[in-house]
């Protein structure tokens, strides 16, 4: 890592004795319901990861409200406490929904009265239609295929405690937003927020999306790693679609096998690798936690941010 310098780099075996005191809060039917097409990640993960970073989490949520306390105490009025917003960054392929999602579950479970909400930022992606009118449907996950006005309009909203804010939503089996459905996301106390672009600095962006995050998460693995899981999630999503024919990837499903994954080999050459490397990479260094992987998405090494 190029950003080592500025990180404590942890060991698996030295994560998980940092926090004794917790256990895996959901079963094992349930982290299955919850992983992507081919996460391999198991409870035993979950304990191992995922407890003591909540138990982290906790510790900067609790210095985040002390410091909205403070600020009331100064201004000699109450001040409420704002959404915790969590930010989750990474290529297409290596886990995020997963450690969004399962997040969201511990987070809820651990803080039952905290109300803990997730969106993705696809749905702040452009419609295909514009996108083809923009002519950039090739570069559909770049930055300039977001509408990054939308998105921190929404996060700007989240922070100030709106009662009910639209999220758009986005169908990864149609591979495009639906229009006129929208998720509600309604005054949460923790706001998880993944994506591939959540910690990237657009050009002429006088505010970003990251600055509206109290905590970020980046996960990480070797490019050659994400390809060989991205080419499973796809052979995984062709053995599904072939019964859709409403699914984007129907058309590829039915046809010639060796073709389909021809093309997908060309997408992730020129379109996903290309976006990691100019584009996600870059931003891994802004985050507070990175959390790498090797081989059958195992995560054996944490590295903290030192300031």
């Amino acid at each position: 890592m190029d950003e080592k310098m500025n990180y404590y780099p942890i060991s698996r075996e030295e994560w998980q004795g940092f926090y004794h005191n917790g256990k895996a809060p959901l079963t094992e039917e349930e982290l299955e319901s919850i992983k992507g097409f081919n996460d391999q990640i198991s409870l035993q993960d979950v304990q191992d990861i995922y407890v003591p970073l909540t138990h982290l989490i906790h510790l900067y949520m609790k210095e985040f409200e002390s410091l909205t306390v403070s600020k009331g105490l100064f201004l000699h009025e109450y001040v409420p406490v704002p959404p915790f917003i969590i930010g989750i960054a990474g290529s297409v392929a290596v886990g995020k929904s997963t450690t969004a999602r399962l997040l969201q579950i511990i987070l809820s479970r651990t803080f039952k009265r905290r109300n803990v909400q997730l969106i993705t930022t696809d749905g702040f992606l452009y419609p295909n239609r514009v996108l083809e009118e923009k002519g950039i449907m090739n570069r559909k996950g770049f930055p300039e295929s977001y509408d990054m006005e939308k998105l921190i309009d929404f996060l700007n909203q989240v922070k100030n405690g709106q009662d009910e804010i639209k999220a758009p939503l986005y169908s990864h089996s149609v591979y495009d937003i639906i229009e006129g459905e929208y998720e509600i996301i309604q005054q949460p106390d923790i706001l998880i927020v993944e994506g591939i672009n959540t910690l990237q600095l657009p050009a002429n962006q006088q505010i970003y999306v990251s600055d509206f995050f109290d905590f970020s998460v980046f996960v990480d693995a070797d490019p050659n790693l994400i390809e060989k899981w991205y080419l499973e999630r796809f052979g995984a999503l062709l053995d599904t679609a072939f019964l859709e024919p409403d699914n984007y990837y129907y058309q590829y499903a039915i046809g010639n096998r060796e073709e389909a994954f021809s093309m997908a080999k060309e997408v992730w050459k020129n379109v996903n690798l290309k976006n990691l490397e100019e584009y996600i990479l870059p931003t891994r260094g802004r985050a507070d936690i990175i959390l790498h992987k090797t081989e059958n998405h195992i995560i054996d090494k944490i590295f903290m941010r030192k300031y």
